[in-house]
């Protein structure tokens, strides 16, 4: 009898923390983007938005499981229910704000020229007019650049990239290109892990500030509010801006 009761017990208990086991939140990440998201010399998925979602995980009760996906199948695997939530520093824009629902903002980037370390000549968008300048395809920096090229002659002479910033950075060492418009945060990041002769130059061209994304129905917005009740319980206590830090040696979270 003692046995019986023991069995039905343990059953009771297991139900019980089976009850309380955090929901799970799939999240979609490149693993590829440093400083933000990328996988360290152990192979461990770090970065700045993975560390910042696992911090959020916790304060949300979610079982944060991070997805990796190429950039180019990031939203189209978000809508077919790969995953909950792409954290990848993306910015918002009315084509995306009109398909996809955003958390509130949890970093601010800059997008800023960046030239080789010699280079005088360069401290404006006017100034890459006739230049030749590398950009991710598809990138927002990518539509910065071509929105300037509508009204201005003669054009900033654009060459396109998979999404491959340090090979553009490259590029600009070696004087295969002239600039680049990208994060200061990636671009200085990228630069010191290459050991590279390259500078950012001029002012800011835009802030913009980071999102994550998740699908415009009602079961995205319910995380998307849980989501951001996280964020500013971090951004509260100073852990958003402690992980800031961390990552780029100064806050940059508003």
């Amino acid at each position: 009898m003692r046995t019986l009761k023991t069995a039905l017990l343990a059953a009771v208990l297991l139900a019980a923390g089976a009850a309380r086991a955090a929901p799970p939140l799939t999240v979609g990440t490149e693993g590829t983007y440093a400083p933000f998201t990328f996988f360290d010399q152990a192979k461990n998925l770090t970065g700045y938005d993975v560390e910042v979602m696992k911090e959020v995980g916790k304060r949300a009760g979610y079982d944060v499981k991070f997805v990796p996906t190429p950039w180019d199948s990031m939203f189209l695997a978000l809508e077919s229910r790969k995953f909950d939530l792409i954290a990848n520093q993306i910015a918002k824009t009315p084509e995306r704000e009109k398909k996809y629902a955003f958390t509130a903002p949890y970093l601010v980037s800059g997008a800023q020229i960046i030239v080789r370390g010699d280079r005088k000549d360069i401290h404006g968008l006017d100034d890459l007019r006739g230049k030749r300048v590398g950009t991710g395809v598809g990138s927002n920096y990518t539509k910065l650049l071509e929105e300037y090229n509508k009204t201005h002659s003669p054009k900033i002479e654009l060459k396109y990239y998979e999404g491959n910033l340090p090979v553009v950075l490259q590029d600009i060492a070696a004087g295969r290109l002239d600039a680049t418009v990208n994060d200061r945060l990636t671009a200085g990041y990228n630069a010191k892990q290459l050991k590279i002769d390259v500078k950012l130059v001029g002012e800011p061209i835009e802030l913009v500030p980071s999102h994550f994304v998740v699908r415009k129905d009602a079961a995205g917005e319910a995380v998307a509010k849980k989501v951001d009740q996280a964020l500013a319980s971090l951004r509260q206590d100073g852990t958003l801006e402690k992980l800031s830090k961390s990552w780029f040696g100064a806050d940059y979270t508003k």
